[in-house]
């Protein structure tokens, strides 16, 4: 779901400066979130709009939502420390920010390197459906992406799918063996607040169908030693998701949102040539992680 600001809320916001967040660990301060929260709650319509925000991200057939901060990154400048405040209160109010990485405070840079591998976020090649963190017992429940800059040659769309219906177009013996801890992927080690290394896990991590998180990562076919069962079944997962994608260009200031226990994302090829654009006009992208906050059920 795509979300406009109302030019009366984008008014009421340019005139405010939220403070210099604090963080408690590695997670945003509850004084900073307070702070944020009365400040914002302040701004005419932010109530309204942060209401469908919500919505769209738990609400019954949702699952992710795109706010449309263009014209605020374009009068506050989008590199802007007032306008990264602004988008990080948004966030704030739909769960707890945080950064699972040291070396990042809050938010972390995802731009394009032409000598990593194609299939990473950093990379140039597709990036196929996944989940952030998908082995941590605790991983976020939001992951969130800011557009600073798009592909200036055209490529790199975003693309979803809704987890849950892809499983239940599967097959019964499919599910089942999704629901085994037969599967891993990846290196687990200096990692805040994602809980301990998940090694194997079940696919599909809940007691009930259409709940819980759907611990998918197609890079795990390739790059992980799986049984054939257990890898044909993934594979089948693999292909319902691409069948029931959908596909959208981020621009400068849209801010995706994506409720990790409903939707899976990925990105389409970047246009070939990066290796002609200059670093900084490259794609860029910033991304945060929010943690549910206990008994809010936001996630659930």
């Amino acid at each position: 779901m795509f979300i406009d600001i109302p030019s009366e809320l984008e008014a009421s916001l340019i005139e405010r400066s939220l403070p210099p967040w604090e963080l408690d660990g590695s997670f945003l301060a509850q004084s900073t979130i307070a702070e944020y929260r009365t400040e914002l709650t302040a701004a005419t319509r932010f109530e309204e709009v942060t209401a469908t925000l919500r919505h769209a991200l738990t609400g019954e057939g949702g699952g992710y939502a795109v706010l449309r901060l263009g014209n605020l990154s374009k009068v506050l400048g989008i590199d802007d420390d007032r306008f990264l405040r602004l988008v990080t209160g948004f966030a704030a109010y739909v769960a707890v920010p945080f950064s699972p990485f040291p070396r990042w405070p809050l938010w972390k840079d995802i731009g394009v390197k032409v000598d990593k591998d194609p299939g990473k976020s950093s990379g140039i090649g597709y990036n196929a459906f996944h989940m952030d963190l998908v082995n941590g017992t605790l991983p976020p429940d939001y992951t969130t992406l800011l557009c600073v800059r798009r592909d200036p040659l055209g490529g790199g769309p975003s693309i979803l799918s809704d987890a849950h219906a892809a499983v239940a177009r599967l097959s019964k013996d499919s599910r089942a063996l999704l629901a085994e801890s037969a599967y891993h992927y990846g290196t687990f080690f200096d990692l805040f607040g994602v809980g301990e290394e998940y090694k194997p896990f079940p696919i599909l991590d809940g007691s009930d169908p259409g709940e819980g998180f759907v611990r998918f990562t197609a890079k795990m076919l390739e790059r992980s030693e799986l049984g054939q069962a257990h890898a044909d079944a993934a594979r089948e997962l693999a292909k319902e998701l691409v069948r029931g994608q959908v596909s959208f260009m981020l621009q400068p200031g849209d801010y995706l949102i994506v409720n990790q226990r409903r939707f899976l994302h990925g990105r389409e090829a970047l246009h070939s040539g990066q290796e002609t654009v200059p670093v900084s006009d490259r794609r860029l992208l910033l991304q945060l992680f929010l943690r549910a906050r206990p008994g809010d059920g936001s996630a659930a």
